[in-house]
């Protein structure tokens, strides 16, 4: 064989050449040999598709010629002379043949892979020879089938000289692998970590040279040099090692080795999967099991790929972290990371100390409202309900604290009350073994937490069994208690057991709660008595006012004022003593100034608070209390119940109305007596009202024009909600009174009233229809505003005559006749 000249020493062109020229010849032999002659024909037809593809690769030659391709076409170039020299042995057999025919695969494989990134035209037509050379088989021995001792020994000398040749590329092919692993660039590397996985899979080397070369920790620690294209790479050859070589695991299992392969994990898509099918064939070593869950990272960043969009890394890292569950602590990490089916497994299966560890540990965790709702779906709720049920007190403990924190979720709550923990958690609360009363607060947190739930209310007694547990319990308790208790009186469907609360005593039993230093106790009994007092009908003592009063006028606390202003707005208007109370105690400057300062707050208690305000305000204009209503005025009152008719609750803008309509009612009759009293005294034209023509002011004759409050009350009717339309219109019915009427008619037309009110009849209810039909009757006495408003009011008219309710049929004739007279004129 001729000496190949140095590759290092001609141009890639040069090298090109060589190679075509050199596979001609290859091909040129396999075609004349004398036997078999089919299988090297085989061949050659496949050695004569070379030539063709790297001639084009000489347009190429400044972009392909860089160290890695020049060693690798080097390689093939080798590997072809070498087979030049073995067909030329006589007598062939198949597997020899065959031999051959792989080892040229496996050189076209590594110019394949150093031409990987350069041109994918060249690739794809390399890769395809790479496979066919590679799968070739020939079914037929090319041996002579002579017995003769000349032919024996013929074949002898083939098979050494072949082995002997086979042996010697091995060989030199493992020395230089081993120091590319050690020294070489990365281009080297690259190339040497492919050619080691080829010897691995064909079984050329052995346990003992890889531990001589200490190949495994090269490979590790290369990992953490490598770029990263090589990651994937190299830890697919530390699989076919596992694979291949059992002594392998062992080397890989130190923990240096496992927190290299964890920090894989975080790596590309294809470097993942590998470094997770990697971690999970080591697991089956118990050192690998104890070591891997200590690594930092290593569980969150199993539990991420899991749930991640690669299928094969998710199946194999759910099968590692099932590997890895045996271990209570990294069950718990699992369960920090968001992976929790583990835990409940625990949870239902585990031992009783397993059972406690998780419900601690689960307890002890700061949970987002995606891992309650992860929790309960994978069965958590039912184990800790059956643990909370057992003898033992450190169970009860656990499973109490970690069903404290999973239900802060609806979804859980609903879970707990069908596994009937309510009835549960009650007789825990009554009981008065000692060993049980840490219990006891957990209990009552779940239970005011359950008490949110429409669902919660089984029974009518579970209210009263709470409220006789107040005075027996720790402030703690007591505050869970008055929140379970405010979530049941407020449930829609509750009347009955608000009533029978208020029959047993519970006004009675709450107001010493008002004098506690403990500001939410205090607050949640001022709440509940809120709630309660609208349907109370006792009276409030003397002394129980005394300490509304006081927490009105002192408390810096929003909620304790609201509440405690509510519950005096519940008071009924006929307890007389209460209002002179009231009034004795200058409460309505307070009033004022508390609604003043909140009305440009947006607040969650500005609503109830201006509903609250607004409903005492009814006590104070008692339209047959003229100096109460006198004494209300000038304080303030009425420029507030303007202001409260543009409030955004609408029950608010109903008793600010009903207000200013009771104070309406005796305008007229203080405009006389005014007028009547000051006789002699001239007064200005700017002083007299529109509608009563005498001197009006706010202060002394209530009047509705001074004060401005028409313009808001059109507009409330002119809105979309109706629940105020019949107070409104109860107060501009006082500005039509028979004396009056003319001016009134002619100022609710100017204010643009009759549109509003007709509105009222399309869609309002019969008492407010009642009161506008009323209304409108008396301005249409007035012709021009019949023949104005005429045709629009008789459509609406007739419509309501055919839809509207039998009730109002007369009213509408009324108003229908009074039209009708102007169109006859």
């Amino acid at each position: 064989m001729k000496q190949v000249k140095e590759i290092e020493n001609r141009t890639f062109s040069e090298v090109i050449s060589g190679i075509i020229a050199s596979t001609d010849e290859l091909a040129s032999i396999s075609r004349s040999s004398e036997t078999e002659k089919e299988m090297f024909n085989e061949l050659a037809l496949v050695l004569e598709r070379i030539p063709p593809i790297f001639s084009d690769l000489r347009e190429y030659d400044k972009i392909m010629d860089t160290p890695s391709i020049r060693k690798a076409v080097g390689s093939l170039e080798k590997e072809i002379m070498r087979a030049k020299c073995l067909i030329n042995v006589p007598n062939q057999k198949v597997k020899h043949v065959e031999s051959i025919a792989h080892d040229l695969g496996r050189s076209l494989g590594l110019v394949l892979f150093a031409t990987a990134e350069v041109s994918t035209q060249f690739k794809a037509k390399i890769g395809e020879l790479h496979k066919e050379l590679m799968n070739m088989k020939f079914s037929e021995n090319c041996s002579p089938t002579s017995t003769s001792t000349s032919s024996r020994t013929t074949e002898f000398v083939c098979d050494l000289r072949v082995e002997e040749i086979e042996e010697q590329q091995i060989s030199t092919k493992v020395c230089d692998i081993a120091h590319h692993l050690k020294y070489g660039n990365d281009d080297e590397f690259k190339l040497a970590v492919v050619g080691l996985k080829e010897l691995i899979h064909s079984k050329n080397v052995d346990d003992e040279w890889l531990n001589e070369e200490g190949i495994v920790s090269i490979l590790l620690n290369r990992m953490d040099s490598s770029k990263s294209a090589n990651q994937s790479i190299i830890i697919q050859v530390l699989r076919y090692l596992v694979w291949n070589s059992p002594a392998s695991k062992g080397l890989i299992s130190n923990v240096g080795a496992l927190s290299t392969l964890v920090k894989s994990l975080a790596g590309d898509e294809e470097e993942r999967r590998e470094a997770v099918g990697l971690l999970l064939e080591l697991s089956d070593l118990v050192n690998v099991r104890r070591r891997l869950g200590r690594v930092q990272g290593c569980i969150v960043m199993l539990v991420a790929i899991l749930n991640g969009d690669d299928q094969i890394a998710s199946c194999n890292a759910r099968k590692l972290l099932n590997v890895l569950s045996v271990n209570t602590q990294n069950v718990l990490h699992m369960a920090e990371a968001g992976y929790f089916k583990p835990m409940v497994q625990h949870l239902k299966e585990g031992s009783d100390m397993n059972k406690i560890l998780m419900a601690t540990g689960l307890s002890r965790m700061e949970h987002t409202k995606q891992s309650k709702a992860s929790l309960g779906e994978e069965g958590a709720i039912e184990p800790l309900v059956q643990m909370f049920r057992t003898e033992k007190l450190e169970a009860k403990l656990s499973a109490l604290s970690a069903l404290q924190s999973l239900s802060a979720l609806n979804e859980n709550v609903q879970r707990l009350i069908d596994s009937g923990m309510v009835i549960s958690l009650l007789q825990l609360l009554f009981s008065v073994t000692s060993v049980l009363m840490t219990l006891r607060e957990p209990a009552a947190a779940i239970l005011a937490r359950m008490s949110e739930s429409e669902s919660f209310l089984m029974n009518h007694e579970m209210a009263l069994q709470m409220l006789s547990l107040l005075n027996l319990s720790s402030p703690v308790i007591q505050n869970h208690l008055l929140q379970a208790l405010n979530n049941i009186v407020a449930n829609s469907s509750a009347l009955e057991v608000r009533i029978n609360m208020v029959e047993s005593g519970a006004i009675q039993l709450l107001f010493p709660f008002l004098m506690e230093n403990n500001t939410k106790i205090k607050s949640s009994a001022l709440k509940l008595l809120y709630t309660l007092s609208k349907d109370a009908p006792e009276e409030l003592e003397e002394s129980q006012i005394s300490v509304i009063l006081s927490i009105i006028s002192s408390t810096s606390c929003k909620a304790e004022r609201v509440y405690a202003v509510g519950i005096l707005s519940n008071v009924s208007v006929t307890q007389k003593k209460a209002t002179d109370m009231l009034r004795k105690a200058n409460l309505l400057p307070i009033l004022i100034s508390i609604m003043n300062s909140s009305l440009d707050n947006s607040d969650v208690y500005v609503s109830l608070l201006s509903e609250s305000i607004a409903g005492l305000l009814v006590r104070f204009t008692n339209p047959f209390d003229r100096k109460l209503q006198l004494h209300s005025a000038e304080q303030g009152v009425i420029p507030l119940l303007v202001k409260l008719l543009s409030s955004k609750s609408a029950i608010a803008q109903c008793k600010a109305a009903t207000s200013l309509a009771q104070l309406s009612q005796n305008s007229l009759s203080l405009s006389k007596s005014r007028t009547t009293r000051w006789l002699c005294v001239p007064y200005s034209k700017d002083s007299v009202c529109e509608v009563h023509g005498r001197q009006c002011f706010i202060k002394t004759t209530f009047c509705l024009v001074k004060a401005v409050a028409i313009p808001p009350m059109i507009q409330i009717l002119e809105g979309k909600e109706r629940e105020v339309d019949e107070a409104v219109l109860s107060a501009l019915t006082t500005l039509l009174e028979d004396e009056i009427c003319d001016n009134g008619s002619k100022y609710i037309v100017k204010m643009g009233g009759v549109q509003a009110i007709l509105k009222v009849l399309g869609s309002g209810d019969i008492e407010a229809q009642q009161k506008a039909l009323w209304i409108l009757e008396r301005i249409f006495r007035i012709e021009e505003h019949g023949v104005q408003y005429g045709e629009t009011a008789w459509s609406v008219l007739v419509d309501l005559s055919r839809k509207g309710d039998s009730s109002l049929e007369s009213a509408i004739a009324k108003v229908l006749q009074q039209l009708e007279l102007f169109q006859l004129q």
